[in-house]
C-alpha cells in the first residue's frame, strides 16, 4: 500500500485503479478522516465499511469529486481527481458511474427514459443508438421486460437494479454504489450482490460498495477497508472473510462479528 508521498505518480502499481494517498477528507477543513491510504485494484469489487460516522459516505463524496478534499490525492485510473478542473475533470468524472443509496431515479420518466438520459445530455448519438444502448443496459441487470414501467410500479430491488442500469449508461470503468442493499429484504439484496458479482466478472466492471450490510459482503465483496470514528481513518484492510476470522484488533473483530465494542479504559 502506498504511504507518505511515495505516491505524487498515479503508475505505482498498474493494477490499481483507484489510489487514494494521504488523504484528509471533511468539511470546512474540519478532517473526519485523516492519512487515509488504499488502492481499487482493476475488476475487482471492493467495500468501503464502517460504524455510524466513521466517514463512508464523505470518503465517497471525496472519491466522486462532490467534495474538495483538504489534503492528499484520489487518482482515478491515473488522473487526480482532486488536482483536476474543468475539461480535465470532467473526462475524470466520465469514467465513472454512481448509484446513491435512494436510486434517485426520476418519477416521471419511465425507466427507459431515465438509462437514456446520461446518453441524451453527454453524447451525441442518434435517437435509435441511445435507445438501443438503454435497452441493452436494462436487459444487462434483467428487466428487458420493463422498460415502460415508472419507477413507482417497481418493487425496492427493480428500482436498485435500474438505477445500476442508468449509472452504466456511459460504459463507465468504476461504478459508486452507495448502501445498494439498503432497504431490501433479505432475498431481494442477495439477488442483487449475484447481479453485482455477475457484472464484475462479465464485464470487468470495477465496484466500489459502501455499506453496513455484512451478508452483502461476505457475498459480494473481494477486499475492504473498514473505517473508525475514533481513529479518523482505516483500521484494517483485506478479504473480509479473512478478517472476520483472524484479526488480533478487537475493534475489527466486534465489527464483522457484531459484537458490542468494550469502551477503552
Amino acid at each position: 500500500m502506498p504511504t507518505g508521498d511515495l505516491a505524487t505518480r498515479a503508475d505505482v502499481d498498474a493494477d490499481a485503479i483507484i489510489r487514494v494517498v494521504n488523504l484528509a477528507a471533511g468539511y470546512d477543513r474540519v478532517a473526519i478522516l485523516r492519512h487515509v491510504n488504499f488502492e481499487v485494484r482493476r475488476g475487482e469489487v471492493f467495500g468501503i465499511l464502517g460504524g455510524s460516522g466513521g466517514g463512508k459516505t464523505t470518503l465517497l463524496k471525496h472519491m466522486i469529486g462532490l467534495c474538495p478534499a483538504i489534503a492528499g490525492h484520489v487518482w482515478i485510473d491515473g488522473d487526480d481527481m482532486v488536482a483536476a478542473d474543468g475539461a480535465d475533470r470532467y473526462d475524470i468524472l466520465r469514467k465513472v458511474g454512481v448509484m446513491y443509496q435512494s436510486g434517485a431515479l426520476f418519477g416521471s420518466m419511465t425507466l427507459l427514459e431515465n438509462v437514456r438520459l446520461p446518453l441524451e445530455v453527454y453524447t451525441d448519438l442518434p435517437d435509435e443508438a441511445i435507445d438501443l444502448i438503454a435497452r441493452m443496459k436494462l436487459e444487462l441487470v434483467g428487466l428487458s421486460a420493463a422498460t415502460g414501467h415508472m419507477p413507482a410500479e417497481l418493487s425496492g430491488g427493480m428500482q436498485k437494479r435500474a438505477a445500476i442500469a442508468r449509472a452504466m449508461a456511459l460504459d463507465p470503468a468504476i461504478l459508486f454504489l452507495d448502501e445498494p442493499s439498503s432497504g431490501l429484504d433479505p432475498i431481494t439484496a442477495a439477488s442483487l450482490d449475484a447481479l453485482i458479482r455477475r457484472l464484475a466478472e462479465s464485464l470487468g466492471v470495477t465496484f466500489v460498495i459502501v455499506t453496513h450490510d455484512l451478508a452483502s459482503v461476505f457475498a459480494a465483496v473481494d477486499r475492504v477497508i473498514l473505517l473508525d470514528k475514533r481513529a479518523k481513518g482505516i483500521i484494517a484492510e483485506g478479504d473480509p472473510r479473512q478478517l472476520r476470522d483472524d484479526s488480533t484488533d478487537p475493534r475489527v473483530r466486534a465489527f464483522f462479528n457484531r459484537e458490542p465494542e468494550v469502551a477503552a479504559a
